[in-house]
């Protein structure tokens, strides 16, 4: 609760100075006025994803969330993963090289698991210097579908790589705006869809996340 307060606080104290010197200030500029109106949105934006992904915990957690698992081809997951986070991508001018046999096939929510595997690609993004590339590739056999994420990032430290899927959990390296709640999510998700989320990582060198959905 210590956390979520002090996430949640930080952006309203933020939206309320904004708020009152716009109320207060009757000759400001509208060049100054739209500026903190964007602020106020953004921030806004910000504080309903946190509170949609806590109650998505929540739920997943007391179990209240029926998933619906069908069969699929790996690839449509992958496309559409690709045609979601386009923007970000292009905005950090980073290539996405895949790899995969066009007839894998996975067992799974289609829905959850294209939020679990957005959380951990937008993750690599983060953590990428502009102009580099991420890697996902993906294959089938009798046990498990495996999808793997790999980028040419900063890399997590050896103590912290144990941390990163606890929830609140913030690397060093974390964007300011981030709350750690990503990768947890993630994970459990994953986990509810009877897979599992393994990670390593060199420094300077970048970090390899790898999906195992285990065949019933």
């Amino acid at each position: 609760m210590e956390d979520i307060s002090h996430q949640i606080k930080t952006p309203l104290t933020s939206i309320s100075i904004m708020l009152d010197s716009i109320i207060e200030n009757k000759e400001m500029d509208e060049l100054t006025k739209n500026k903190f109106l964007h602020e106020i949105r953004r921030q806004l934006d910000w504080i309903n994803w946190l509170v949609i992904s806590l109650l998505k915990l929540s739920k997943l957690d007391s179990n209240t969330i029926e998933f619906n698992p069908k069969e699929f081809y790996v690839e449509e997951l992958i496309k559409q993963l690709l045609q979601n986070l386009s923007v970000p991508l292009e905005i950090k001018g980073q290539e996405v090289i895949v790899e995969g046999q066009e007839d894998t096939k996975l067992i799974a929510d289609f829905n959850w698991q294209l939020e679990a595997i957005s959380n951990i690609l937008k993750n690599c993004i983060e953590h990428t210097d502009e102009g580099k590339k991420i890697y996902i590739s993906y294959s089938e056999n009798n046990f498990y579908t495996s999808i793997i994420i790999k980028d040419e990032g900063k890399g997590i430290a050896k103590e912290e790589l144990k941390h990163i899927f606890e929830r609140f959990y913030k690397g060093k390296s974390s964007n300011e705006n981030s709350i750690g709640i990503g990768l947890a999510l993630s994970k459990t998700i994953i986990e509810k869809d009877n897979g599992y989320i393994i990670c390593s990582s060199t420094l300077g060198k970048g970090t390899m996340f790898e999906i195992r959905y285990m065949k019933k």
